[in-house]
């Protein structure tokens, strides 16, 4: 009698022009449980990308056809999945502008296949720690004057208005809408939201904050919601 196969409850789709480190790529993540499909063009990837509907994407910064920040801009028109951004450049403004478009993580090259896998377990298994945070507030409805998060339904209204966040976005806005008032550093929101064992450049929490803000329609200079405290992290919080 023949076992029965077993069928990856995971996709991802990895796209690199680079060939074999795709395939490398694609083989570690297999390993880890997923279903993979490969490309190597921007433009061919968007196609793949909503015929999959992937759990997770890898996406080079630098492809033919269209650059990653491009074809994430467009994933993120009809998707929420995880997005681990690669960049040949050790450069910030290529880290800023691949994440400003909502990619949840990056990684330099050359780097460890395992070290991206653990990075990525570290995401696929990302509980809402934001919500254990938060036993006080009677469940998982957070209100922050007229900020309104719903984290099981995985929305945010403010206004009554929809503010369309991606899964990182809306994590670090509930970790923080968690403890009103309360300061929390980077370390503190790296641990509820990308989890303890999470390895890598903590300013990370500094992009995804600023993109949070301009979605929410802060500023630098008016902080209505989300606001820096210098030298130790972030809070929020509303009036003057």
């Amino acid at each position: 009698m023949t076992a029965p196969q077993t069928v990856p409850d995971r996709r991802a789709v990895v796209v690199d022009d680079e060939q074999a480190l795709a395939r490398l790529v694609a083989g570690y993540l297999e390993r880890d449980g997923f279903e993979t499909v490969v490309c190597h063009d921007g433009l061919q990837a968007v196609d793949v990308l909503r015929d999959v509907d992937p759990d997770l994407v890898v996406l080079d910064l630098g492809l033919p056809g269209l650059d990653g920040v491009e074809v994430c801009r467009r994933l993120r028109t009809f998707s929420d999945c995880y997005v681990v951004m690669l960049t040949a450049r050790a450069d910030e403004v290529d880290t800023l502008v691949g994440l400003s478009v909502g990619a949840d993580d990056y990684m330099t090259k050359p780097f460890s296949p395992r070290e991206l896998v653990a990075r990525v377990g570290a995401l696929m298994r990302r509980p809402r720690r934001d919500v254990t945070l938060a036993p006080a507030r009677g469940g998982t409805v957070l209100e922050v004057g007229p900020l309104r998060i719903d984290v099981d339904a995985r929305e945010v209204h403010l206004d009554g208005a929809p503010v369309p966040l991606t899964r990182t976005e809306l994590d670090v806005l509930a970790a923080l809408a968690a403890r009103p008032e309360r300061v929390l550093t980077r370390r503190a929101l790296i641990d509820a939201v990308w989890g303890p064992g999470w390895v890598g450049d903590d300013h990370l929490v500094d992009v995804h904050v600023l993109h949070v803000r301009r979605k929410l329609g802060d500023t630098a200079e008016a902080q209505r919601f989300v606001r820096t405290v210098r030298g130790v992290g972030y809070r929020i919080g509303t009036g003057a």
